[in-house]
């Protein structure tokens, strides 16, 4: 039988801007820019997805292309004969069922909030209410579960359609709704009365900043963001390259997956930053800015239940069009490997999924107080073995695949990457594919695992 493919360039676009958006854009991103220079951290941001995110996403997508299938087996078909590049790809499956044991449980949260909002549950309320009704959420294990599975089935359920009617259809969808939510949001935001004193610290260079929290930290903390924001590393996008079309570059492509995760990234910001200035809330929170701070600002403004049932539809969706992208890659791996259909792999995987995700569902409830790597609980070890380990690893794995001569070799990578019509690499880059970006790399995980004070 011949691999499903997408039917559309469009939706190709779509599913792996999907996989890459996430929740880190919206409650990350923002506040990392607002800490460290504001338009200086987002050009650099930019710089580093150039040089960076859009090599490595192209060589991810080109193993899936070039190989034709997921991970272990594409591996396979391109490595030398004798060696043993595909073991990793057992690796890459590894890693995207720890990143969905987690994942799940947080995008549980977002589809819990949304239907708090719409509800009426949030209403005028006392500062300080907001971060009771977090804790209370997450010290509910029934809660918990209830909204993780729900939103692990709904994934699973969707993928029992296949790529172009399940996974491509829903997710045009989705990705139409979020963008069309965050410019109805931040549209709202910039009409607020504080919402230039927001802009300015969101975007306005502040070298002073830059100066004082220094240079090296503010380089560091824009590679970071630029790399992980596209998950690389884990093969959770090798998959689409496996069904895509030769009638354009990968290179090409990539570009047009980074902007639109980019656009998502910068406007989310334009929501956030104009409220918070306007109701006098410090924006430099992190991620208590979308479950407390946030909520509190809805419940506070006019048409709040509308506005903050928008903002958790558009995080639901930004979370669910990540998790049917990597649903589909542990689906169609088992497929691959195994050679069971679509329905067994999407039950199997669906049993694996819930029961892996127990761990963090009860982590901050029934095991709350149990630590585990340097000190952290369930969710953010592995969330540290996930982004901080294996991303960076694995995206040097996928780099020197595809240039040195004892994986696929860079002529291999090159003809692959090339094929058809737009940006192409050049015969020149692999200078600086081979010798300058694995440093980067190096640095990245180094600075992700060495603790900071």
């Amino acid at each position: 039988m011949a691999r499903e493919g997408f039917a559309s360039r469009l939706g190709f676009i779509l599913v792996s801007a999907g996989c890459a958006i996430g929740i880190g854009n919206v409650w990350k991103f923002p506040y990392v820019a607002g800490q460290n220079g504001g338009a200086i951290f987002v050009l650099m941001y930019l710089l580093f997805l150039v040089i960076m995110g859009i090599p490595i996403l192209s060589m991810e997508l080109a193993v899936g292309r070039g190989g034709g299938s997921t991970c272990v087996n594409a591996f396979r078909r391109l490595e030398p004969s004798g060696s043993r590049w595909h073991l990793y790809g057992y690796v890459c499956l590894a890693g995207c069922y720890l990143l969905m044991m987690y994942y799940s449980t947080v995008s549980g949260w977002m589809m819990a909030y949304f239907f708090k909002f719409a509800s009426g549950v949030f209403s005028v309320s006392e500062q300080g209410s907001e971060a009771e009704m977090f804790s209370e959420l997450l010290s509910d294990p029934l809660q918990n579960l209830t909204f993780t599975v729900a939103v692990i089935v709904l994934g699973f359920a969707v993928l029992l359609f296949g790529v172009q009617k399940g996974l491509e259809r829903v997710t045009k969808i989705m990705m139409t709704g979020l963008l069309g939510l965050i410019l109805i949001l931040a549209v709202n935001s910039l009409t607020l009365d504080k919402a230039s004193e927001g802009i300015s610290f969101y975007l306005l260079p502040d070298w002073k900043k830059v100066w004082e929290i220094g240079f090296f930290k503010v380089i560091t903390s824009a590679m970071t963001q630029a790399f992980f924001t596209l998950s690389l590393g884990i093969g959770a996008m090798e998959i689409f390259g496996s069904y895509m079309s030769r009638d354009y570059t990968l290179g090409g492509e990539s570009v047009k997956i980074c902007a639109l995760d980019t656009f998502v990234a910068i406007v989310s910001g334009l929501i956030i930053f104009p409220a918070c200035f306007t109701y006098d809330i410090e924006p430099e929170q992190g991620p208590s800015l979308i479950f407390i701070t946030l909520p509190h600002i809805f419940a506070n403004m006019p048409y709040g239940r509308i506005w903050g049932s928008m903002f958790f539809l558009f995080m639901t969706f930004a979370s669910f069009s990540t998790i049917t992208a990597v649903f589909e890659n542990l689906v169609v791996s088992l497929m691959d490997n195994l050679g069971w259909s679509r329905k067994k792999s999407v039950l199997i995987n669906m049993i694996i999924v819930i029961t892996g995700s127990l761990p963090c569902v009860f982590g901050t409830n029934l095991l709350k107080g149990m630590t585990f790597i340097g000190n952290r609980d369930v969710l953010d070890s592995e969330d540290f073995i996930v982004s901080s380990i294996l991303l960076p690893l694995g995206s040097l794995v996928f780099l020197l695949f595809c240039v040195l001569k004892k994986g696929w070799g860079y002529k291999g990578f090159l003809k692959e990457a090339n094929t058809g019509k737009g940006i192409t690499f050049s015969t020149g880059a692999r200078i600086y594919l081979t010798f300058i970006l694995p440093v980067l790399i190096l640095i990245l995980f180094i600075v992700g695992i060495v603790p900071t004070t």
